[in-house]
Order: structure tokens, then C-alpha cells, then sequence
């Protein structure tokens, strides 16, 4: 398993920035730093950076995925199947296990942001599926694409977007 970096202090991990100026429901502006991954199981770990008012892309995740809020708080809206939608909150501390094919959602970090560690397991090496503001899937991220980007220096998701 390729160990990127052997530690997740947020203060010293390498982050890549990510912004999404097509979206115009919410600020599309989150952080990523990778951990480690092992394609041949299906494993990555990454830290999650949400600055004030900033917002992951619409997603799901099709990997079973265990979440860690290490500081300030996590928020996400679920879109369930009746469409309806659930509020979750979590906390500084607060654990979760989430099975894999989770319900599509908008996540963003709290007042002051969040951080999380992510630790997902996808034997298909599919990890999210993406969708846009009409929740018309946008396709699909795996590790192998996170883990290219990462080693190319870039943006999963962009050949223009470099590191920093």
C-alpha cells in the first residue's frame, strides 16, 4: 500500500484545493490531502478540508466509508429515494461507518469549517459518483483516479489544475 504521507496532521499535510465555478446552488470549495491507497484491495484514506462556506461536489459514495470529524463539524443533506431529504451533523470526535452505495448528498463543514479523515473501501476501486443540480449523474471517481492526479500533481478531475 502506497503511503503518501505518515501522518494526518492537518497543519503539515499536503492539501489540493478544489473549486467548481458550474455550480451555482452553493461554493464548491473544499481540500483533499491523500494518505495511502492499495489499488489491489480497494483501500485510500484521505483528509477532507472544508473552509468557511465551502461545499464538496454533489455526491454519493459507492465505497463503504469510515468517517472521523477531526476538527470543527461536518453537515450533510441526504437525498433520500421518496425525496425527501435528511439532515446529518457531526461533530469534533464524532465516528461513522457508512455502507457502501450511501444516499447522493451536498456536504460542507460548520461555521468555522471541518475537517475529516476519510478511510473508504470500494472493491470495484469505484469510490463517488458525481451528480449536477438537476441530480443527473456527472460519472464516477475511482481511486486509480485520485492516486494518477495525486502522483501527476494535479486535481483529480483536471489536467490544468496543479497542486498548491
Amino acid at each position: 500500500m502506497p503511503i503518501v504521507s505518515a501522518s494526518f496532521d492537518v497543519k503539515t499535510a499536503e492539501w489540493r484545493r478544489v473549486r467548481d465555478a458550474s455550480c451555482t446552488d452553493y461554493l464548491v470549495d473544499f481540500e483533499y490531502s491523500l494518505l495511502g491507497y492499495d489499488l489491489a484491495t480497494g483501500r485510500l484514506d484521505m483528509l477532507l478540508r472544508y473552509g468557511e462556506g465551502g461545499h464538496c461536489r454533489r455526491h454519493r459514495h459507492i465505497a463503504s466509508t469510515v468517517t472521523l470529524v477531526l476538527e470543527g463539524e461536518q453537515f450533510l443533506t441526504e437525498k433520500l429515494p421518496d425525496g425527501t431529504r435528511q439532515l446529518v451533523h457531526r461533530k469534533k470526535g464524532d465516528y461513522a461507518l457508512a455502507a457502501a452505495d450511501a444516499h447522493p448528498h451536498d456536504e460542507h463543514g460548520g461555521e468555522h469549517g471541518g475537517t475529516v479523515l476519510l478511510s473508504m473501501t470500494a472493491p470495484d476501486g469505484r469510490l463517488f459518483e458525481y451528480f449536477d443540480e438537476h441530480m443527473h449523474s456527472l460519472g464516477t471517481v475511482s481511486i486509480a483516479d485520485y492516486a494518477e492526479s495525486w502522483n501527476r500533481g494535479v486535481v483529480y478531475g483536471s489536467q490544468a489544475v496543479t497542486a498548491g
